[in-house]
């Protein structure tokens, strides 16, 4: 994609990146894609806000070019130190020899320890502005939005706010870098979730935070660093993450998760019935095969939903091993407070159900109960699966 011009002299020179397939090393984006949006200012004096990652470097330079020669650059404004962000800051210093590198305090030390450089750092604090020209800079510490040094950067003439990860989504911008009424907005509010849940919502309260803020800045565009920007309805975004972020510790949506896994199809043929007891009560059910579907679709459905039904085979004594890594990233992004049920399949001596239990107590999970069953289960207790089902839909329900 060329160049945009989101307002007078402020453009998008973002890249998409389609060839990674785990963000951060782990959560998929094989099938999405994800954006890395970066933002150009020609002005008196001319700014980058944000960079992309090493590997679409070049990508980078060609639209830095397309309207300037980048030793014209006076400043790089680094919201967040993350390599998706900064990967290309090394490559820009040596065609930029005299451009200064703007950040806060910790910035300039993560700056020392990523790339070596101690030079040519200007630290900017809390509310502290920057005229460039005919544009003025302002600057948000927003620490743990989603790392400490990280900060937003308010262009006060043209109402911008470029949020970096706050407020990001992933997916590729598909021709269109706007919210627009021709672009698939619910797709993009979707991966915004996704990407909440995957990235930020360990940080729940400094979203919050953040979000406080700027409740009295005025909005005309939420530009993030990743994902759509926001210029029909740029309240929008910030709705949804607040919204997303009140979850945090919270019970959530009348709603359940269940999560199976099989080994020969025997707890499988069981989840059918309790999905169907489920279904009896009128209730939503979001059903993950744990094996199949990535922990990144799981995590934003655990996060909304108050149940968790977990289907999964004992193996070698304890619960079924993709089962576990589940839960322990429910743990490691705190989805605390939820309802959750067990069953599954043993071939001789159990241990699986117990072994949810004592991980459901870590979890701060209230515990319904579970049904356990050797070898494939009977007629009897398939039929015994669809009532666990529905009396735990009535439990989430709170009758």
């Amino acid at each position: 994609m060329q160049p945009i011009e989101i307002r007078p002299s402020i453009f998008w020179i973002g890249v998409n990146d389609r060839q990674t397939e785990l963000f951060e090393g782990l959560w998929s984006i094989r099938n999405e894609g994800i954006a890395y949006n970066s933002y150009l200012i020609d002005d008196d004096k001319k700014v980058i806000i944000d960079l992309s990652s090493k590997m679409t470097c070049d990508e980078l330079f060609e639209q830095i070019r397309s309207i300037m020669d980048p030793s014209e650059l006076d400043y790089v404004v680094i919201n967040h130190m993350e390599p998706d962000h900064t990967g290309a800051l090394k490559a820009l210093l040596l065609t930029a020899p005299n451009i200064k590198l703007i950040g806060t305090s910790k910035t300039r030390d993560m700056l020392a320890s990523f790339y070596g450089l101690s030079d040519r750092i200007q630290i900017v604090s809390d509310g502290e502005e920057i005229n460039l020209g005919n544009h003025t800079l302002k600057f948000f510490a927003t620490p743990f939005v989603h790392w400490p040094e990280t900060m937003m950067t308010y262009e006060t003439t043209q109402k911008i706010l470029f949020s970096c990860d706050g407020f990001g989504g992933y997916g590729a911008l598909n021709g269109s870098i706007f919210d627009d009424p021709v672009v698939p907005v619910d797709w993009y509010e979707e991966q915004a979730l996704r990407y909440f849940t995957n990235i930020v919502s360990s940080f729940s309260k400094p979203v919050k935070n953040a979000i406080a803020k700027l409740s009295n800045v005025p909005l005309e565009v939420v530009a993030p660093s990743h994902g759509l920007i926001w210029r029909s309805h740029p309240r929008r975004i910030i709705e949804l993450y607040e919204s997303w972020a009140s979850y945090a510790g919270g019970p959530g949506d009348h709603a359940v998760t269940l999560l199976y896994a099989s080994m020969y199809g025997n707890t499988e043929r069981l989840m059918e019935y309790v999905a169907q007891g489920i279904g009896d009560e009128e209730i939503p059910v979001h059903i993950f095969n744990v094996a199949k579907n990535s922990i990144s679709e799981v995590i934003p459905s655990l996060w909304l939903n108050r149940g968790v039904m977990i289907g999964a085979p004992t193996y070698e004594g304890k619960l079924f091993p993709d089962m576990v890594k589940v839960l322990h990233m429910a743990h490691r992004k705190h989805i605390f407070g939820k309802l959750s049920a067990g069953f599954g399949s043993n071939a001789w001596g159990g241990g699986g159900q117990r072994d949810l239990r004592e991980r459901a107590q870590r979890l701060k999970w209230e515990h319904f109960g579970d049904l356990e069953f050797t070898g494939s289960a009977s007629p009897s207790e398939l039929i015994e699966g669809r009532r666990f089902g529905a009396e735990f839909a009535r439990a989430v329900k709170g009758v």
